[in-house]
C-alpha cells in the first residue's frame, strides 16, 4: 500500500515541477510574432501585443497590452487598445508539438473608437478586408474562437475629422460563442450609456460581410433603459430635442434591409429649442424599415399616444450627411385636449401665464421635414369644445369691455378653434385662424410668433350679443353686428390686446361716413372721428393731413 502512494507522490511531484518550471523552459514569446500576423491578416489591420507570459493552470497565454490600428482613411491612432490579453490554448499541443490551438480570448478593458465619415462609412467597415474597395483574401476568413470575451470595455463614437466631442459608453462588456468570419454565432452586449442609462443587446450575428463588416446580419433583442437624449446626443444640441428614453425591441438585418419594431416611452420629451420637458410620458408602438446601404428608412404602422390621445405617424428619413433629415406625417383625430395639454410646453407652446386647456378634442394633420435642427412642422390644427380656464379673452379688451358690457369672468369657452400653422426655426406663423367664442363671437386673423416669444397678430372679432351695443352706438352704427379689428402682441404668456383703431375707423367707420363726404353726421372730418376714439383706446392721435 505505501509503494502506490509513494508512486502518486512522485508523480505528483513531477507534475508541479512542470508546472512551476514549464513558463521558464518554454518561451511563448516565440508565437507572438505568428500570432500577430494570424490576427492581422484575419482583421486587415496591424496587430501588435505586448509581452507574452504562459499560465499552464489556466491553460492560456497572457499579454501585457493590445492594440489594433485604425482605418488610415479615418485615424492614425489605434481602433482597439487593451490594457491586457489572454489567450486559452490547448496545452498538450503546444507542449509537445509546439502547435498553438486557440480555445478562447478575453479582451481586458479595451479602448474602442468608432468614427464615422461624413459620407457615411464606419471605421469598422474594411475589419477583415486588407483593401475597402476589394473582396478580402479566404486566408483572412479562417480566423474561429471558441469564446470571445470583451470586459470593462469604453466605447468612444464620433465623426472623423471633427472638432464635435465624441459620445463616451462605459462598462462595455460582450461575450460571443463559437466566433468565426464565415458562419453565424450568438453574442451578448451590455453597456452603460451617456447620462447613466444601459444598454443590452442579445442575438447572433454572422457571416461577416468580407467586403463591409457593417452590412453583417443580425439578428438581436434589444433593451435600453433611462437613455438621456442630450446626453446621448441623438439630436444636435441646437434642436432642442431632450429627455429620457426607455426602449425595448427587435433587430432583423440580412446585412442590406433592417427591420426594427418595438417600444419606445419617452419621459421629460423636449421637442423644440424654446420647450420645456413635457409634463407626461409619450407611448410610441413603431415598426420601421432601413436600407443599410441608402442609410435611408421608412416609418410605417407607427402610433404615438399620451394616455387616450393617439396620432398616427408615417414617412421616411435619412440618415446620409451631418444631420439626420425627416419627411414625416403626424396625424391625430378627435384626440382627447385633456391628454395633450401637457405635451404642449414640448413643443414650445406656451399659453398665457396662469391659464391652461381644459376639456374638448384635438385634431391635427402636421407635416415634419428637415434635418432635426431645422425641422419644419406645418398643417391644419382644430380644437373643439375646450376651455382657456384662467384667462377671459373678452376681459382683456378691457376698453371694449367696459363700452360693451362684455362679460367678464375667469375662463373663456372655446367651441371652434382652426387655424394652418406653420412652425419653424425663424419662428411659427398662424394663418386662416377662425374662433368662435360663444360669449363673445368669432374671431378672425392671421399672425406670427418670433424665436424669442413676441408676438404679432392682426385679428377682427366679429362681436355677437351685448358685446355689440356698446361699441355699435360709439360708432354711429346700428345694433345689427360690428366687427372689431384689434392687434395682439406681447408674449405668449403675457399677450396685450390692443385695438386696431385705424382698421376698425378704415373698415367701418369710413364705410359708412362714405356717403356723407367723408363727415360725420356731425360735420366731423373721419380723420378727427379716428382721432377721438384712438384717444379713448388709449392710442396716439393720427397726424394731421
Amino acid at each position: 500500500m505505501k509503494r502506490p502512494v509513494k508512486i502518486i507522490g512522485i508523480i505528483v511531484a513531477v507534475l508541479l515541477v512542470v508546472v512551476v518550471a514549464l513558463p521558464f523552459m518554454l518561451d511563448v514569446n516565440t508565437y507572438r510574432p505568428r500570432i500577430e500576423a494570424d490576427l492581422s491578416s484575419a482583421l486587415g489591420r496591424e496587430v501588435k501585443i505586448g509581452n507574452l507570459k504562459l499560465s499552464v493552470l489556466s491553460g492560456g497565454v497572457s499579454a501585457d497590452d493590445l492594440s489594433i490600428a485604425d482605418d488610415p482613411a479615418f485615424s492614425k491612432t489605434p481602433f482597439v487598445r487593451a490594457k491586457a490579453l489572454n489567450v486559452g490554448v490547448q496545452m498538450i499541443p503546444l507542449i509537445f508539438s509546439k502547435s498553438l490551438q486557440i480555445t478562447n480570448i478575453e479582451i481586458d478593458e479595451p479602448q474602442v473608437t468608432l468614427l464615422r465619415s461624413t459620407s457615411a462609412k464606419w471605421n469598422f467597415s474594411t475589419l477583415g478586408n486588407k483593401n475597402a474597395t476589394k473582396p478580402a483574401d479566404s486566408s483572412n476568413q479562417n480566423l474561429s474562437v471558441g469564446k470571445l470575451t470583451v470586459k470593462n470595455g469604453s466605447l468612444s463614437m464620433g465623426t472623423a475629422n471633427s472638432s464635435e466631442k465624441p459620445t463616451q459608453y462605459q462598462d462595455v462588456n460582450a461575450s460571443v460563442q463559437d466566433f468565426s468570419m464565415t458562419s453565424q454565432f450568438p453574442f451578448t452586449l451590455s453597456a452603460t450609456l451617456p447620462g447613466n442609462g444601459t444598454l443590452k443587446l442579445e442575438g447572433k450575428a454572422g457571416p461577416i460581410d468580407p467586403t463591409d463588416t457593417s452590412f453583417t446580419p443580425v439578428q438581436a433583442q434589444i433593451t435600453v433603459k433611462h437613455l438621456d437624449l442630450a446626453a446621448s446626443r441623438f439630436a444636435p444640441p441646437s434642436s432642442g430635442i431632450a429627455g429620457t428614453v426607455d426602449f425595448d425591441g427587435n433587430l432583423n438585418s440580412n446585412g442590406h434591409q433592417l427591420q426594427s419594431t418595438g417600444t419606445v416611452q419617452a419621459s421629460s420629451l423636449k421637442l423644440s429649442p424654446k420647450g420645456r420637458p413635457a409634463g407626461r410620458a409619450v407611448d410610441v408602438k413603431y415598426v420601421v424599415d432601413y436600407e443599410l446601404q441608402q442609410e435611408a428608412g421608412k416609418i410605417s404602422s407607427t402610433d404615438a399616444s399620451a394616455g387616450k390621445a393617439v396620432a398616427h405617424i408615417a414617412g421616411s428619413f435619412g440618415m446620409k450627411g451631418p444631420s439626420t433629415v425627416i419627411n414625416v406625417r403626424v396625424k391625430g383625430d378627435g384626440m382627447p385636449v385633456d391628454d395633450l395639454e401637457a405635451l404642449l410646453p414640448a413643443l414650445g407652446v406656451t399659453l398665457p401665464s396662469g391659464s391652461s386647456l381644459q376639456g374638448g378634442t384635438l385634431s391635427a394633420d402636421l407635416t415634419v421635414s428637415g434635418p432635426l435642427d431645422q425641422l419644419v412642422t406645418a398643417g391644419p390644427v382644430r380644437i373643439s369644445n375646450t376651455k382657456l380656464a384662467g384667462f377671459n379673452f373678452a376681459s382683456k379688451l378691457s376698453a371694449v369691455s367696459q363700452l360693451t358690457g362684455a362679460p367678464q369672468g375667469q375662463d373663456t369657452l372655446i367651441q371652434n378653434f382652426s387655424a394652418d400653422v406653420h412652425m419653424a426655426p425663424s419662428g411659427t406663423t398662424t394663418n386662416n385662424i377662425n374662433l368662435n367664442v360663444p360669449s363673445f363671437g368669432v374671431i378672425t386673423g392671421n399672425g406670427s410668433v418670433s424665436p424669442s416669444d413676441a408676438l404679432n397678430y392682426k385679428m377682427s372679432a366679429n362681436l355677437s350679443g351685448g358685446t355689440v351695443t356698446g361699441l355699435t352706438q360709439l360708432a354711429g352704427m346700428g345694433n345689427k353686428g360690428a366687427t372689431l379689428p384689434f392687434l395682439i402682441e406681447g408674449t405668449s404668456s403675457n399677450p396685450k390686446f390692443v385695438p386696431d383703431i385705424q382698421g376698425m375707423m378704415g373698415s367701418q367707420l369710413k364705410s359708412t361716413l362714405g356717403g356723407l363726404g367723408g363727415k360725420s353726421p356731425a360735420g366731423q372730418n373721419t380723420d378727427s372721428v379716428v382721432n377721438a376714439v384712438g384717444e379713448l383706446f388709449g392710442g396716439k392721435k393720427k397726424p394731421p393731413k
